[in-house]
């Protein structure tokens, strides 16, 4: 047994042996692999794997693919192939991931959405269908999803893939979609930088800082990553190596919005003051000395114009001048900070902005390498999205300030010390001090903090910070920024130290340098805010060491220079001021800070609300202050504001003073955290509601507050505005607090409540109601907040009530007015959990659906109907909201047939058309049997409306039918929509059956209308499996069933009870029941091709006859069959079951077996005729069209006929055969009479002729075919259609002025015969044998018209390539019967002589050759071939005595040309030539030849001699001797006179035959004398000589003959003299001349051969 398996295959083999008791397997073991499975069904079982659902769709995925991967690799698609190719191998990647079971659920999570995606792009790239799924990727049911679910499913899934395709072709066009959608996503973003290496000569350690620089502002905007790097030239940790990562975070839009953002490296190197000291053991080590700056513009990367992670990009390295303390540089105003600042000398701040000014930097080749990547989302986000790229080694450095939006979790307590400047004054030395800064935390009692300084991300924290040390600078600028993260308790009681100390070079020296002054600055101020954000100029304090570190001496001293002059201490005196112990010094030095803390604040106004009690006088101020606070600071104290807010109103329950500030200020603080920047705290404020809210009173004087609003709307219209944008926590506030005094005093107050919540209600009311125009915006406001508060007031107060209320408040919208507001208000009431509760709706749906119903008539905002009913019916569908059949049933009532109108009435292309039909769709699903007969039962007695419904509804499915609003790609919605319909048609059908059927209700239109719609429906493009894969046509056939079959057969027992009806829809209905017989589902035919003897028979009863029926039949089957429907099959079955009917009917046997068979006939040739339409070959397209017309005009289809005309005439025209196509018109014209009769329609089948007459008709045909025998230089048969134009326009139109210009062309034709030369076509026999051909082919013989100057070897070049597997014969022996019964293909081809037909007015009579040449190849039916064939023994002395001809003549059943360039052989004669009559045609052809060549050279002297010099020397040599010696050795001797007594006659006209050549041939050598050249005169002598020679012989042998004198011949032209000697032209056989071009296959043939090469042979072998 031979199994076809492929690896993969899931297919079940049983396998026995008999023989053996031992079962083996007929497999080798490690070739399979068992899988567990699961077999469902019993007889035709299916097995299915048990593997997650997500696997096997991929692994049928991969089998779809597969194929279509083959097809593309065979049709040559290369780039197709390649990117199928790619998505399977990650599919098949992907898959045995998923089943490999060791991924983490996330990362299976995220393995699953990329599989999905993908398997939906590809199927999408392939044209295959749109798979639609749920949140978790898996297929949707459409069996138990919604209607408007699966709509909507198919949208969000279409949408998805467009994009995606729209990022791959973005991807080839290097622009990053995604990427850029993934960044409009997410408000921040980071920057990831991987340090590969630094390439810097150093020498010492040194300490890499790398951060964000913004050149424009000249200012830092994040924190540092440092790195510490040895003197080996390698990363100090050398664990880190290979692992230099940093991610620079919380970058957002204001980042995007710089001009510029740099990437800055600074290097300070960690040792001695100078490196050109050598001598290391005198010298201080451990400075932080300034070494250089590296800096690239990473404007591009961030902003996203350029991404390539890959890509290392190199920064340049600028060093410091070794002695920087030379001012050599102009000064430059860099001050971050403050404008007043200048800095004279090469600080890194400095260099950093003389580098990005600079164009280029001499680097030496040093520099950094780095790569560069930017990311989207925040720290927590980027760790989860891009894991390989940001570990937890990774160094986090953030933005200086806070992100643009602060997530609640986002604890965060950084002070941001900047180092600014100072001034020191040298003292007792010579030069400037080297001023080393050392920083500092200590707490009040003077103990340092530890581990709180960092001075840059990837570090560890630190208990002092040292600075940088210029040297010899007076004013050293450092602008150095170290973070201090305290922790927030300690914050308040610490302050930072600052000391300033002098280093020296020399290490002795060094030791003795003590702390010369100190600066502190505390971090809490006295009023309990935090220190101000900026700079801060701090007093610089001299005193003892000792002193100066004893916290509780200088604590209470002033710290900057703004305190000293708020205590009126002046800081200008030009002595030095003592405080306390200490001195304050002229030096001077700045820092600059920035908080960034969640748990501090810098404001007061916050700080004084959140300790309101300390001072309640300042609380109404506080409260109006508090909305001028920034928003960030709120938000990091939202639980503390809220919990003072609703103090302060418990507090003072008793008086309404402060209700309104309160409330206000709730506004305010729910109005910050809709903010984008604070949409992350929502969560924090639902907390807060749920568990911290204690505040049992404040509903009563909310609700109050929002009442005065409400009423006072056109006074208080902003406030109102506001609080309407609060009013869902406004009212969750109101409910948590209702809920809490429940609890507590246990519905105490609830009349009260109700009363006050009735109230509100009552002014939002009144408020919809008033007609001002200030309060529009409010109105507007009101429907878009208030249902937001549903879902919350539900829990305290009655559900049907709040209906009822919102029902009111609906109503009192102003008519025409907010209408979009109106519905969308109540879409989110549908959105609300009021509408699922079956007795609430029971209220709001009626409401609705009056709304719907009112806008939808008018055509208002349809998107927004469209939505709320799409909604209503979501719900509807569900199966936890109680009751919904009532709920549909007024849906029904009210909109089904609105929504009907609105879809009949919408264009196709609207963008709401699809969401219409969902919503209809999904009305007619959710509808039960009862529904429809209560439907039609709603029009009561008015009959006119059922009928009205129906035709609208029948009309509008057929349309959405026809032109369906989904893509055809939506098949799970296309199907689902088919099913409804389905019912719905069959639902409605019973309607007419059971009303419109009886004589007195019978509705015509209507019962039309629906045969139309049910043939529609079941003929259309989703429904026809046959066209879909095997997977899919079961997979539609499992869920659906064939849904053609059961509305066939409905179609059939609807048209069964028709009874009398039926002629009323015969002929008009035969056209759709065709179409269904012709669906190829066999039980469907055999169920509905009775219909038509039904038709017939129904017909016949009428009328005695079904002509009507039969002419409908065969039109329509015409334009069936052509676009594509119809096969083998159903002809066998239409034959068969029609006759078995006909027969056994007592009139209809007869004529409806006639009428069967010509059915018969013309579907095989209609199929031929479509099976070939698509040829590539031309010349078969034709043939079968010919085939198709001629039987139309036999059994007299007068239009299908001409239709089948102009296909054949536009065939002709795309292959440039003019002659053709002029006589294919000319069938059509010659239907037409010159005559005022009216033009049928189906004569004018062409758009271009506007005739109303048949006259005017043929005359446009005339034109047009006289133009094509123009083109294809027929003009000889365009003479004949003129002359019949112009008698009719001499005679009977009298349009002279048509005349003329017709006659001016004729002149034309006339000149063009005798001028122009017309080469002339070879013909061909061509026969094709074996049963591979097609029917009309198959085993026939044809004659083919060549193209100009066709040789055989290219038409022969040509038939092959129509036919690549035919053998060529090598024979031209007609084949054997065994041949023809071959499976395969033979062809057999060779050149074939027309036979010449001269027309009677040109026989013997001396016509021009120009003349008759044309009739030689022109009009011709008959062909000639000729055979060499000996007879008896071979004469080595002379081969012509028994060299015998077979001739065959083939008679083709129309002359050619004609309609086709070839028609099929008809008749086949075969005749053999004697020896002596084939003597005879040799002389005759050469004698003509002569005289042909010298009637040429008389009437055209300029022709070339050559052809004349080389005839007339093939003839006169005396190795030819005119070509008869060897005749006269075969015939003229006593024996052959003995043995053919019969042939005297014949013996003499080849005498007299060769008697006439000297008179030619002397004609012939005297114009060659007149004519020749001096160069050739020797060949002229002895051409004379010869020739004299030969006439000498001749005449005496054969008697002397003379023509005509030369001038009685001479005329304008050459003349074919038709002598009464010669044969008649027409009965003369032809030449042997194409033997010798046929006989052998390797032989040329050359254009317009006639016979000469063998003329030549004949003359040259004597």
């Amino acid at each position: 047994v031979e199994l076809s398996l492929q690896i993969g295959d899931t297919d079940i083999y049983c396998v026995s042996c008999l023989s053996h008791l031992l079962f083996q397997g007929i497999f080798p073991a490690c070739y399979i692999h068992l899988k567990e499975a699961t077999v469902e069904g019993s007889g035709s079982e299916t097995v299915i794997p048990n593997e997650l659902p997500l696997v096997q769709e991929v692994t049928t995925t991969l089998r779809e693919w597969a194929t279509i991967w083959r097809d593309l690799y065979v049709g040559d698609k290369r780039e197709m192939f390649n990117s199928v190719r790619d998505m399977i191998y990650d599919l098949i990647e992907w898959r045995s991931q998923i089943l490999s079971g060791t991924l983490p659920q996330d990362e299976l999570t995220e393995l699953k959405q990329r599989v999905t995606s993908k398997i939906d792009y590809g199927n999408k790239y392939l044209d295959l269908d749109l798979v639609v799924r749920d949140k978790e990727g898996n297929i949707l049911d459409p069996d138990t999803t919604s209607t408007v679910s699966l709509f909507r499913a198919h949208e969000a899934a279409s949408k998805q893939i467009e994009e995606r395709i729209q990022e791959e072709k973005s991807q080839k066009q290097n622009i990053d979609l995604t990427r850029q959608a993934k960044f409009a996503q997410t408000p921040s973003f980071a920057l990831f930088v991987t340090l590969k290496n630094v390439v810097c000569k150093i020498g010492e350690d040194a300490e890499v800082l790398m951060s964000l620089y913004d050149p424009v502002e000249s200012k830092f905007i994040s924190e540092n990553y440092l790195v510490r790097w040895s003197s080996q030239g390698l990363v100090k940790d050398i664990d880190t190596l290979h692992n230099l990562r940093a991610v620079f975070t919380d970058l957002g839009s204001e980042d995007l919005k710089r001009e510029k953002i740099s990437f800055v490296c600074q290097i300070v190197r960690v040792g001695r003051m100078e490196l050109r000291d050598n001598n290391t053991k005198k010298l201080t080590s451990g400075l932080r000395r300034p070494f250089g700056v590296a800096v690239m513009d990473v404007t591009d990367i961030i902003t996203g114009k350029m991404d390539d992670e890959d890509k290392q990009h190199f920064i340049p390295f600028q060093p410091l001048a070794l002695d920087d303390a030379i001012h050599r540089h102009q000064q430059l105003n860099i001050s971050r900070f403050s404008p007043r600042v200048a800095g004279e000398s090469d600080f890194l701040q400095a260099v950093i902005n003389k580098v990005i000014a600079a164009k280029e930097v001499n680097h030496k080749g040093q520099g950094l390498w780095v790569t560069l990547k930017r990311l989207p989302g925040d720290i927590h986000q980027i760790r989860k999205d891009f894991p390989h790229l940001v570990d937890r080694s990774t160094a986090v450095a953030r933005k200086m300030g806070f992100p643009e939006i602060i997530m609640p979790g986002d604890v965060r307590n950084d002070i941001y010390v900047t180092l600014v400047q100072g001034e020191f004054d040298k003292g007792s030395k010579s030069t400037p001090k080297n001023v080393e800064v050392t920083m500092s935390v200590y707490d009040e009692d003077g103990k340092k903090l530890e581990k709180v300084i960092f001075p840059g991300a990837g570090d560890e924290g630190i208990m002092e910070y040292k600075s940088v040390i210029y040297y010899q600078v007076k004013q050293p600028h450092w602008y150095e920024t170290i973070k201090v993260a305290i922790p927030i308790e300690d914050v308040n009681r610490s302050h930072l130290r600052f000391t300033f100390r002098h280093r020296s070079s020399q290490d002795s020296k060094d030791k003795s340098e003590k702390i010369f002054a100190q600066s502190f600055v505390k971090l809490m101020r006295y009023d309990g805010t935090t220190l101000r954000d900026g700079e801060h100029d701090l007093i610089v304090y001299k005193a003892e060491a000792k002193k100066l570190e004893d916290s509780s001496l200088y604590l209470n001293l002033p710290a900057t220079k703004m305190e000293l002059e708020e205590k009126g201490l002046s800081t200008t005196g030009k002595g030095t001021q003592s405080l306390g112990n200490c001195t304050i010094s002229k030096d001077s030095f700045q820092i600059s800070t920035l908080v960034c803390s969640t748990k501090l604040t810098q404001n007061v106004d916050l700080l004084g609300l959140l300790k309101w009690r300390s001072n309640t006088s300042l609380l109404q101020q506080n409260l109006r202050q508090l909305m001028k606070v920034e928003g960030g600071e709120v938000v990091k104290f939202l639980q503390d504001t809220l919990d003072a807010l609703f103090n302060i109103m418990m507090e003072n329950s008793d008086s309404d003073t402060f209700d309104t500030l309160v409330f206000d200020a709730l506004v305010f603080i729910i109005g910050l955290i809709a903010d984008r920047k604070f949409q992350h705290f929502n969560p924090v404020l639902e907390t807060y509601i749920r568990k911290h809210f204690s505040a049992t009173l404040a509903y009563t004087k909310l609700t109050k507050v929002l009442k005065n609003y409400v009423d006072d709307a056109e006074k208080l219209t902003e406030q109102l505005l506001k609080a309407m944008k609060a009013l869902e926590y406004i009212f969750k506030f109101i409910v948590r607090s209702r809920v809490l005094f429940n609890q507590l005093y246990e519905n105490k107050g609830e009349a009260d409540f109700m009363e006050s919540l009735r109230n509100l209600f009552t002014s939002f009311n009144d408020m919809m109601n008033s007609s001002s125009e200030n309060t529009a915006m409010v109105k507007g406001s009101a429907l878009k907040y208030v249902p937001t508060i549903v879902n919350d007031v539900k829990l305290v107060f009655d559900p049907k009530e709040l209906s009822k209320l919102f029902t009111e408040f609906i109503l009192k919208v102003p008519l025409g007015r907010l209408v979009k507001q109106k519905l969308h208000c109540l879409i989110d009431i549908v959105h609300s959990d009021l509408f699922t509760q079956h007795d609430c709706r029971e209220i709001l749906l009626p409401l609705m659906t009056e709304q719907l119903k009112f806008h939808l008539e008018k055509q208002e905002d349809l998107e927004a109907c469209c939505q709320l009913l799409s909604n209503i019916l979501e719900v509807l569908y569900r199966k936890d909201v109680g009751p919904t059949q009532w709920h549909v049933q007024t849906i029904m009532e009210k909109l089904l047939r609105t929504v009907n109108r609105t879809v009949i009435s919408m264009g196709r292309d609207s963008p709401l058309i699809g969401g219409f039909v969902a919503s209809m769709t999904a009305t007619l699903r959710q509808m039960e049997d009862y529904h429809y007969a209560h439907l039609i039962s709603t029009f009561g007695k008015m009959r006119t409306d059922v009928v009205d419904f129906l035709m609208e509804t029948f009309i509008m499915f057929k349309d959405l039918i026809g032109k369906n609003v989904y893509p055809g790609d939506w098949v799970i919605m296309n199907m689902m929509q088919n099913k409804v319909f389905l019912r719905a048609i069959n639902q409605y059908a019973a309607v007419l059956n059971k009303k419109f059927l009886d004589q007195t209700n019978f509705e015509l239109q209507l019962w039309n209308n629906y045969f139309h719609l049910a043939v529609a429906y079941l003929t259309q493009e989703s429904l026809q499996l046959e066209n879909f894969s095997s997977d899919k046509r079961a997979k539609i056939f499992q869920k659906y069933q064939d849904m053609r079959r059961q509305i066939g057969f409905e179609i059939r027992d609807m048209w069964y009870n028709l009874g009398p009806h039926k002629i009323k829809f015969i002929p008009e209905m035969v056209g759709p029941i065709l179409e269904m017989t012709l669906v190829p589902e066999m039980e469907l035919r055999k169920a509905t091709i009775p219909i038509f003897f039904d038709m017939m028979q129904c017909e016949f009863h009428f009328t005695c006859s079904f002509q009507r029926f039969e002419n409908e039949i065969i039109t329509k089957l015409d334009h069936e069959v052509e676009g594509g429907r119809g096969d083998e099959q159903y002809k066998v079955l239409f034959q068969k079951i029609l006759l078995e009917h006909c027969r056994k009917h007592k009139y209809l046997a007869k004529t409806g077996e006639t009428f069967v068979s010509l059915v018969v006939r013309l579907l095989e040739r209609l199929l031929d005729y479509r099976t070939i339409m698509h040829d590539e070959n031309k010349e078969n397209r034709m043939s079968c069209t010919v085939n198709v017309l001629n039987f139309y005009k036999e059994i007299e289809r007068e239009e299908m006929y001409i239709r089948y005309l102009y296909k054949l005439c536009d065939l002709h025209k795309e292959c440039d055969n003019y002659t053709e196509a002029a006589y294919t018109l000319l069938l059509h014209a010659k239907l037409l009479k010159w005559s005022e009769e009216a033009c049928a329609a189906h004569l004018t089948q062409r758009e271009g002729y506007q005739a109303s007459t048949q006259g005017q008709l043929k005359d446009q045909l005339y034109q047009e075919i006289i133009n094509y025998f123009d083109k294809g230089k027929m003009w000889e048969e365009a003479i004949i259609l003129g002359k019949e134009l112009a008698e009719q326009y001499e005679n009977e139109m009298f349009d002279f002025e048509q005349l003329s210009a017709s006659l001016r062309k004729q002149a034309q034709f006339y000149e063009n015969i005798v001028k122009v030369i017309r080469p002339k076509p070879d013909y061909f026999a061509v026969g094709y044998y074996g049963l591979g051909f097609p029917s009309f082919l198959r085993n026939k013989m044809f004659i083919y018209r060549g193209k100009e100057y066709e040789r055989r070897e290219d038409f022969e070049a040509r038939l092959l390539t129509q036919f690549p597997n035919a053998d060529k014969m090598k024979t031209t022996t007609p084949p054997s019967e065994d041949i023809k019964n071959l499976p395969s293909q033979c062809i057999q081809c060779f050149t074939v002589k027309p036979i010449l037909e001269l027309p009677p007015k040109f026989q013997n009579k001396p016509v021009s050759e120009q003349i008759v040449s044309f009739y030689t190849v022109n009009e011709v039916h008959k062909f000639q071939y000729s055979r060499p064939v000996r007879k008896g023994e071979k004469d080595p002395d002379n081969e012509f005595a028994n060299m015998w001809i077979e001739r065959t003549t083939y008679a083709t059943a129309y002359k050619l040309p004609g309609i086709l360039r070839w028609f099929e052989v008809k008749s086949v004669s075969t005749e053999e030539i004697s020896p002596l009559e084939n003597a005879m045609e040799t002389m005759q052809l050469t004698n003509e030849k002569i005289s042909n060549m010298v009637q040429r050279h008389l009437s055209d002297p300029n022709l070339p001699i050559n052809p004349l010099s080389m005839l007339l020397n093939g003839i006169v040599d005396p190795a030819v001797m005119g070509g008869f010696t060897n005749y006269e050795k075969a015939f003229f001797t006593e024996k052959y006179q003995e043995e053919h007594p019969d042939d005297q006659e014949k013996l003499e006209k080849l005498k007299d035959l060769i008697a006439w050549q000297i008179p030619y041939l002397a004609d012939g050598v005297r114009i060659h004398g007149e004519k020749v050249t001096e160069a050739l005169r020797p060949f002229h002598d002895r051409l004379e000589a010869c020739f004299k020679q030969l006439k000498e012989k001749v005449e005496k042998q054969y008697g002397v003959k003379t023509l005509p004198a030369v001038d009685e011949r001479r005329g304008s032209r050459p003349r074919s003299m038709v002598r009464s000697f010669t044969m008649p032209s027409q009965q003369r056989p032809l030449s042997v001349a194409s033997v010798n071009s046929i006989s052998s296959d390797n032989s040329p043939s050359r254009p317009g051969s006639d016979g000469d090469s063998w003329v030549t042979v004949i003359q040259t072998s004597g």
